[in-house]
């Protein structure tokens, strides 16, 4: 598809009616939303006449509203201190790697269907093997390493600040 000046001339109008790239592909018909993109970005369009989401709102300071000197004098209840959660899901008992028959420790060439395949070692020296125990059907490990993989949000401990500003620079810079 070739941009012809009667496409960008349409492009122009769409964008500044605030409409999403996916909407003015979808308009346009034979491009891509990323076509779209590419487009508005060599053109050096900017700013849109309207957005084309609404905007996510303001922080939740700014959101508060001054609540009337009358009922500011009423008293409201007092707040109960936060109690600590405790998890409901209590942690399996730890497995030991799973031994075959033979005495050798469970390898890929060993692994079958439904054996654990979490990883114990480093993969370039001998000793390197995987748990083996039996898992669920059709997930890749046991009970144990499951709990391990599988952390809900608010059990992941807390990234250091350090990690995060990196991760928010990539971010900015990508």
């Amino acid at each position: 598809m070739a941009w012809t000046d009667d496409r960008v001339e349409m492009l122009k109008k769409l964008w500044a009616e605030g409409l999403s790239a996916s909407q003015i592909a979808g308009k346009m018909g034979g491009v891509t939303r990323n076509a779209v993109i590419g487009k508005v970005h060599r053109l050096g369009l900017s700013g849109r006449a309207t957005p084309a989401k609404p905007s996510r709102g303001t922080a939740p300071e700014q959101r508060r509203i001054e609540q009337p000197a009358a009922t500011a004098s009423v008293k409201s209840k007092p707040i109960a201190p936060e109690r600590e959660v405790k998890p409901i899901i209590r942690a399996p008992e730890v497995s030991e790697p799973l031994v075959l028959d033979t005495g050798d420790r469970t390898t890929v060439a060993t692994l079958n269907r439904n054996m654990c395949k979490w990883p114990i070692g480093d993969p370039a020296k001998d000793d390197f093997h995987f748990c083996g125990q039996p898992s669920e059907i059709n997930k890749p490990y046991c009970a144990y390493h499951a709990h391990i993989a599988f952390q809900p949000a608010n059990r992941r401990p807390e990234r250091p600040q350090r990690l995060v500003s990196l991760a928010a620079k990539r971010r900015a810079a990508g």
